[in-house]
């Protein structure tokens, strides 16, 4: 066989073997915003110590790439957001983006899918997102890769959301989230979901039972037609269903990924202490772990990534520096328990 296409071929096998492996569990981002961080290769080695074996990158970083090399770990990589429009528009630029940070790669790293954006919908990026998703998916494709593309996007696409089966993506979101739900169920990528009961929680007080958002409830708190809930989480993700199945991305068709969701061990925000992001975490995961499912889709596996590995330094002041599991120094601000993942 032909050298150019024997590498095609064992491309294609190991980024299908990489989505396959991917699916179900619990997973953390890495985030690079600190100036104090560790380096790539003993993060990764933090990750595998705790056995973490799904990663989210929002954007290509080459030492972070490296460092997953036979590491075992599924990798969401993200692109920059900045890079949409170029990705959007110049084909040969989605090609070039996918030569530098899959290609040399592709053998040695698990690619659970591309991200093209991080919530930009809605927003003066939105329009965006699709036709920069058509051509990533067309350059992999040309490569010889099997490997998913979609963004991630907030709750913010929705309204309403409450009920659970009442959730609908807003009036400002639609006009970009149909088509592309249609685009990912024809590919049978996932949609990305950043969800954050945490802020739910902040934001209304008065409203949002602080058990509720923490998975501590003893029993239902929310009642939706036959369905029950008693966490937040469960009901978040439900709504994005629903908003999913009214453009016509139920059933099978379009699996809800949740890319990011954590809880602040301090900054000063309403209830962020570390034992309610300890507490939040843990049951998280053994939520997931219980293979559970949500009340609107029984029994479905969940894929979940707790945000984030560090405390990062550069982010804003306020609870947005102190949503790591882990200080710089690879100190735990916290246990979680992934011995089950």
């Amino acid at each position: 066989m032909d050298r150019g296409l024997l590498l095609s071929a064992f491309a294609l096998l190991f980024s299908s073997l990489g989505f396959l492996a991917g699916a179900q569990g619990i997973g953390v981002n890495y985030g690079m915003l600190g100036d104090n961080l560790p380096s790539p290769a003993n993060v990764i080695t933090l990750y595998k110590s705790r056995n973490i074996t799904k990663l989210r990158l929002f954007h290509p970083d080459a030492g972070a790439l490296a460092a997953l090399r036979n590491s075992g770990i599924s990798l969401i990589l993200g692109t920059y957001n900045q890079d949409l429009p170029r990705l959007a528009s110049d084909p040969s630029f989605a090609a070039s983006w996918v030569q530098t940070n899959v290609l040399p790669y592709a053998n040695s790293v698990s690619f659970r899918c591309i991200a093209v954006g991080n919530e930009v919908i809605p927003g003066d990026l939105a329009s965006y997102v699709l036709p920069a998703a058509h051509n990533l998916d067309s350059a992999l494709r040309a490569a010889g890769f099997s490997i998913p593309v979609t963004t991630a996007v907030s709750t913010q696409v929705l309204n309403p959301s409450y009920p659970p089966s009442r959730g609908a993506f807003s009036g400002n979101s639609s006009p970009v989230m149909a088509p592309l739900v249609a685009f990912l169920a024809a590919r049978n990528s996932p949609l990305l979901v950043n969800v954050y009961p945490y802020f739910a929680f902040a934001g209304n007080e008065a409203d949002v039972r602080l058990d509720y958002a923490l998975f501590t409830a003893g029993g239902k708190v929310v009642s939706d037609g036959e369905l029950g809930y008693w966490n937040l989480f469960d009901a978040m993700v439900d709504a994005v269903y629903a908003a999913v199945e009214r453009v016509g991305g139920g059933g099978e068709g379009v699996e809800v990924v949740v890319s990011e969701t954590g809880w602040p061990s301090g900054g000063g925000g309403p209830a962020a202490t570390v034992e309610n992001a300890r507490t939040y975490n843990n049951r998280l995961v053994d939520h997931v772990g219980r293979r559970e499912g949500t009340p609107r889709r029984p029994g479905r596996e969940m894929e979940v990534y707790l945000f984030a590995m560090f405390n990062e330094n550069l982010k804003p002041e306020g609870t947005e520096r102190n949503f790591g599991l882990f200080q710089p120094d690879m100190s735990e601000v916290y246990h979680v328990d992934f011995s089950a993942n």
